[in-house]
């Protein structure tokens, strides 16, 4: 081990909680981040990387976007911070604006592409920090809105482990030491499997093996039942599940959702934290099915790398559930609408308009998933791709259909060893995920697969 990583290990070791940083024995993992451009990490040694997962998806439009960052030092040198829902500053302001029009106004206006015949809408935001407040919020929106308490999730589903977002998450290891204080409101139903005739025809594709998944009509069924049984105010959801392991499911499944919470006059909310701001193709993966949600919640690439999240929902909806201020907020924080965060997601979200990165987002994706169905294709029957948009994964089992984590977590260590950055997905770490910057190169990405297929081979 060297000498800069040993010392931040011993003082993680030694003044960290246990349980966040995970160490290998052998000093290989992890390495520790010293600096980041473009595409590029270097570690606190100097050696030089290629980020494959843009730390989470933060970094869709690179690591340190130039724009950006100056955005967010002009920022901090005029205002450093404001006071969140009592004294307001512009930049606020101007982000609510285009978040609206970037969503509900864009989704409804005339002639628009989604599927929505009503009069035109528009978007009212509730600021957040991290992801899982944003999925908290718009759970408090759906309460409020429709006096029902219960909601309705799916397995393999991550929506944040703050205790109101660990509800509607469904792995247990985030929950079980949590339990006793965990009031269930959440009831978990199959998420549909692929219908993907490119994982169909290549062979049985591995959600018939995998217990989160089940067929479309009998999932929706399976929420049919929970109408039929429970007090629910919403249906939660991410359009493709990303941690889970990069679930996407058929086209029809947002559609037949929003038909049934018309029925039942529930709410459609879509975590799109993950998936939102180009990640599969499109501004958010919910357009893909042309459906429109009551409230959408985003984070990760809306300010490239500072802290900050949104619950966005219909005006009518957000009106109905929250009153006009008395003068104390009923839902706010300390940090609420950062004026960094703010100034740093307007200069992100103009970047990924000027250099039309969702168009690039969709045409590399073409690619992008042809060339992981490559890999898997050197594996086969073990291997399976998926991909949406630059949002992908390879599954891994054993000959007897078993998840093989073991295999994934050797692979994204030899590969790190070359220079890769890859992170471990699912419930079992069986899948490898991808999600590079929007920003890279044909070139890059092959000369990434063609290391994995490498890679791969020497590791049998």
């Amino acid at each position: 081990m060297r000498n800069a990583t040993q010392h931040t290990r011993q003082l993680l070791e030694r003044f960290e909680s246990r349980n966040i940083t995970y160490f290998e024995n052998d000093g290989n993992w992890p390495i520790v981040w010293q600096r980041a451009k473009g595409m590029h990490v270097w570690d606190a040694e100097g050696e030089k990387y290629v980020d494959l997962t843009s730390a989470f998806g933060v970094a869709a439009t690179g690591h340190a976007r130039p724009e950006v960052v100056r955005a967010g030092v002009r920022q901090m040198k005029t205002l450093m911070h404001a006071m969140g829902d009592v004294h307001p500053h512009a930049l606020k302001a101007e982000l609510c604006q285009e978040l609206s029009r970037l969503t509900f106004e864009r989704w409804t206006r005339r002639n628009g592409f989604m599927k929505y015949s009503g009069a035109k809408r528009w978007g009212k935001t509730i600021f957040c920090n991290s992801g899982s407040e944003a999925v908290e919020a718009a759970l408090k929106t759906a309460t409020a809105a429709t006096g029902r308490k219960e909601v309705i999730a799916f397995r393999g589903a991550y929506h944040g482990l703050g205790y109101g977002a660990l509800n509607p998450t469904h792995r247990d290891h985030f929950k079980t030491l949590f339990n006793k204080q965990i009031t269930q409101f959440a009831h978990f139903v199959h998420f549909p499997e692929t219908d993907d005739p490119s994982i169909r025809n290549s062979s049985e594709s591995f959600s018939r093996l995998n217990p989160n998944t089940a067929p479309l009509a009998q999932v929706l069924e399976e929420v049919q039942t929970c109408f039929k049984n429970h007090d629910i105010g919403a249906i939660l959801l991410e359009p493709v599940q990303a941690r889970g392991g990069n679930h996407i499911p058929p086209p029809t499944f947002l559609v037949e959702l929003r038909k049934l919470c018309n029925q039942h006059g529930a709410l459609l909310v879509l975590d799109e934290i993950y998936t939102g701001f180009g990640r599969t193709g499109k501004w958010f993966a919910c357009e893909h099915a042309r459906t429109l949600p009551d409230l959408i919640c985003i984070g990760k690439a809306l300010t490239g790398g500072f802290p900050l999240s949104a619950c966005i929902g219909r005006d009518d909806w957000m009106d109905k559930a929250w009153p006009i201020s008395n003068g104390a907020a009923i839902h706010t924080s300390t940090f609420l609408g950062h004026p960094v965060g703010c100034a740093m997601a307007l200069e992100q979200i103009r970047v990924i308009k000027e250099h039309q990165l969702i168009a690039r987002a969709a045409k590399q994706g073409r690619l992008f998933k042809r060339l992981l169905e490559e890999v898997a294709d050197q594996f086969q029957p073990y291997a399976e791709a998926r991909a949406i948009g630059l949002m992908g994964a390879l599954e891994f089992r054993t000959p007897k259909g078993e998840t093989d984590g073991a295999k994934v977590f050797n692979l994204v260590c030899r590969m790190l060893d070359e220079g890769y950055i890859i992170l471990p997905e699912g419930d079992h770490g069986h899948v490898m995920g991808f999600t590079p910057p929007l920003i890279i190169s044909e070139s890059t990405m092959r000369r990434a697969f063609k290391t994995l297929i490498r890679t791969g081979h020497a590791a049998e």
